[in-house]
């Protein structure tokens, strides 16, 4: 069972950065295991459901954003860190929610949170005005 940990949150002021990492382990005998999966980002604000923000294919060569996220954040990896990362910037109040990166080694539809098998606990971020 692979296991994941999010890193990164905080409190920003509007139109601040952040960027969130997610360590891949729990796999031991295999020598890079985050290279195996599919990664995602996804947040859920309170009151509201979980909704996609990010998505990475395998090795990278694919990325996928949602609408309200596209042209500020950027998703990228590095499989010999074991290591996700979310670059966020010009930030809004309603990019605040806790963030929570999975992990898929089947997903066919990477914006679909039930797609994903291995969820970390999240980290919150918070922008003010």
């Amino acid at each position: 069972q692979v296991q994941l940990v999010e890193s990164g949150g905080g409190l920003v002021q509007t139109g601040g950065s952040l960027r969130l990492s997610c360590v891949v382990s729990g796999q031991s005998f295999i020598s890079h295991p985050m290279a195996m999966y599919a990664m995602g980002w996804f947040r859920q604000a309170p009151g509201k459901q979980r909704e996609f923000v990010s998505a990475i294919s395998w090795n990278g060569g694919l990325t996928n954003y949602a609408d309200s996220v596209k042209g500020r954040y950027t998703v990228s990896r590095d499989n010999y860190k074991n290591t996700l990362y979310l670059q966020m910037n010009s930030l809004k109040p309603e990019d605040t929610a806790v963030y929570y990166c999975a992990a898929s080694l089947k997903a066919s539809r990477l914006d679909r949170d039930v797609e994903y098998e291995s969820w970390g606990q999240g980290t919150q971020v918070t922008v003010s005005s």
